[in-house]
C-alpha cells in the first residue's frame, strides 16, 4: 500500500470514529456542560427570588457574586471545615482501609464472603448512616455518654450541641461508612502484587516491615492514588451528613451546604450558584494536583 492510500485509510478511520463517539459526546454535553454552563451563567448575574423581576449583571465585571463569597466569613469558615473534614477522615479512612484490606488479602478462603460483610457500612444511605450516628451520640438515647461515664470520663457531653465535637461526630460517620469501600479498592490493588516478589523477598531475608514498606507500598502506590481521588473528590462535596446531624451549626457548614442554603433557604440564586462554582473549581483542582502525582507511577508501570 503507498502512502497515499495509507494517508486516505487513516483519515476514513479518523473520520468513522469521530461519527461514532460524537453522539455520546454530545450527550455528555448536554447532560454535564449545560447545567454547569448555567451555574456559571446564573453566578454572574444578581438574581433572587426574594426581589421578583431583579437580573441584573453582577458587577464588577460579573464577579459580584465571587466578590461577596470570597469576602464572606462564612464562606471562609465552611472551606475551613470542608477542607478539615476532609484531611482527617480521608486520612483515617486510608489507615483504616489499608489495614482491613491487608487483613483481607491474607485469608486464603472466604474472602467473598469477608468483601459482602465489609460492604455492608458502604451500602448504608447516608442520610440512614447520619441518623443512626446521631442517635448513637445522642445524651439520652445513645450509649456513647454511657460508655464513657463507665470508664469514669464525663458522661454529659452534648456532641452534636458545640464545637468541635459536632464535627468530630461528623468525621466518625464517615470513616465508618466509607473506610470499607477504600479498603476494597486498596485490596484490589494487593490482589494485582505477583506472590514472586513476596517470596523473593522473604528468601531475602526481608521482615515483615520491610516488605510491606519496600514492596506493598511501592507497588500498591497506583491504588492507593486511585482510592485517595475518589474519596478526596468525594469528601469535598460532602452535604448529607452536616445537613442531617447538625444543619450546618456549630461549626460544622461545608461548601455545598453553604451553597444550598444561599440557593434554596435564602434564595438569592447568584451567590449560590458563584458558591457552587467555587466548589467545583475547588474539587477540579483537587482532581489536576491527583492526576499529576499519578503520572510518574503510570509510566513506572508502563
Amino acid at each position: 500500500m503507498t502512502s497515499v492510500s495509507l494517508g486516505r485509510a487513516r483519515r476514513s478511520e479518523r473520520r468513522l470514529a469521530v461519527a461514532m463517539i460524537s453522539p455520546t459526546v454530545l450527550i455528555m454535553v448536554l447532560v454535564a456542560g449545560f447545567p454547569i454552563g448555567y451555574a456559571v451563567w446564573l453566578s454572574l448575574h444578581e438574581y433572587s427570588v426574594q426581589t421578583p423581576g431583579l437580573s441584573r449583571w453582577a458587577e464588577p465585571f460579573g464577579l459580584g457574586n465571587y466578590l461577596a463569597a470570597l469576602g464572606s466569613a462564612d464562606f471562609w469558615a465552611a472551606l475551613r471545615t470542608t477542607l478539615v473534614f476532609t484531611v482527617v477522615s480521608v486520612f483515617l479512612e486510608l489507615v483504616l482501609g489499608m489495614i482491613m484490606a491487608l487483613i483481607m488479602n491474607a485469608f486464603a478462603r472466604g474472602k467473598a464472603f469477608l468483601r459482602a460483610v465489609v460492604l455492608v457500612p458502604w451500602s448504608v444511605l447516608t442520610v440512614v448512616t447520619a441518623i443512626m450516628w446521631r442517635s448513637i451520640f445522642d445524651p439520652s438515647l445513645g450509649f456513647v455518654n454511657t460508655v464513657l461515664g463507665a470508664v469514669g470520663l464525663p458522661a454529659d457531653t452534648v456532641w452534636l450541641g458545640q464545637s468541635p465535637h459536632a464535627l468530630i461526630v461528623m468525621i466518625v460517620a464517615d470513616v465508618w461508612k466509607t473506610a470499607p469501600f477504600m479498603a476494597l479498592l486498596l485490596l484490589a490493588g494487593l490482589q494485582g502484587i505477583s506472590k514472586e516478589v513476596y517470596e523473593a523477598a522473604s528468601v531475602d531475608g526481608s521482615s515483615s516491615w520491610q516488605t510491606f514498606w519496600r514492596i506493598t507500598l511501592p507497588l500498591l502506590r497506583p491504588a492507593i492514588l486511585v482510592a485517595l481521588i475518589f474519596r478526596t473528590l468525594d469528601a469535598l462535596r460532602i452535604f448529607d451528613l452536616p445537613y442531617v446531624l447538625t444543619k450546618g451549626a456549630y461549626e460544622t457548614n461545608t461548601l455545598s451546604l453553604l451553597s444550598f442554603q444561599e440557593l434554596q433557604q435564602n434564595g438569592i440564586i447568584g451567590l449560590g450558584s458563584a458558591l457552587a462554582v467555587i466548589t467545583f473549581i475547588v474539587v477540579m483542582a483537587v482532581s489536576v494536583i491527583y492526576i499529576r502525582l499519578m503520572r510518574p507511577g503510570q509510566e513506572a508501570g508502563r
